[in-house]
């Protein structure tokens, strides 16, 4: 179900309260979303896709954000590229700020303190508007690391327009191992998450909760693989 507003929030928790589900798996959560705190007081059992953005006792499974984006780092790096940017996720979301924070705290190890950022939105659209945004403002960039696959996907076309060259004179990493990954032009070198395998373990985690009622189970983190393919 799509929970997006007040009221279909409200359609919800009204589905959930009359006993129409045995257990809540939440996708996505922004700052302001009240949900977590909704289903916690619900005491339905419910496992979260990702760290939600306030501490909760609600159980959550995501990948290792921030060691996934040093990877990104240590990748760029190893390459030699030092005039280095990124287009980050969105700052109202958890996986937004430790990417981008896991990233500059990496790039910053290896002696790159000035790195140019560009704030996206996980969307193809977003990514081109913010690959736009950062060669307004470093032309010059020689690597890149653009926090999700689908933003790399329309990241990537911006940068051939501007007569730059991928990987020969940028660099570019993505995040995720999606299905856009391989649908980029050249196929993008990116963070890879275990989506299957996390989306086994958070029903696993809600089985166990509805089965076994005596309080949350723990949170897991799955950790990230770099997956390279040409563009860096």
């Amino acid at each position: 179900m799509l929970a997006d507003d007040e009221a279909s929030r409200g359609q919800l928790l009204s589905y959930l309260r009359h006993g129409h589900v045995d257990g809540v798996v939440l996708i996505t959560t922004h700052a302001d979303d009240p949900l977590p705190g909704l289903l916690q007081e619900t005491r339905m059992p419910a496992v979260l896709a990702g760290r939600p953005h306030r501490p909760s006792p609600l159980a959550y499974v995501e990948v290792d954000q921030h060691a996934g984006a040093r990877l990104a780092a240590d990748h760029l790096a190893s390459l030699g590229r030092r005039r280095i940017g990124t287009i980050s996720g969105p700052q109202d979301m958890p996986a937004g700020q430790v990417r981008l924070t896991g990233f500059l705290e990496a790039v910053a190890a290896h002696g790159i303190d000035d790195v140019a950022c560009a704030e996206g939105d996980f969307t193809h659209l977003g990514g081109a508007a913010a690959m736009r945004r950062l060669l307004a403002d470093r032309p010059d960039l020689d690597g890149v690391f653009i926090a999700s696959d689908l933003m790399a996907l329309g990241a990537l076309p911006v940068l051939l327009r501007a007569g730059r060259d991928v990987p020969s004179d940028v660099a570019v990493v993505g995040f995720d191992d999606s299905s856009a990954a391989a649908a980029c032009d050249p196929p993008l070198t990116t963070v890879r998450q275990p989506v299957e395998e996390m989306a086994a373990e958070m029903a696993r985690l809600l089985l166990k909760q509805i089965g076994e009622p005596r309080g949350p189970s723990p949170s897991v983190l799955f950790p990230p693989t770099l997956v390279r393919r040409q563009s860096a």
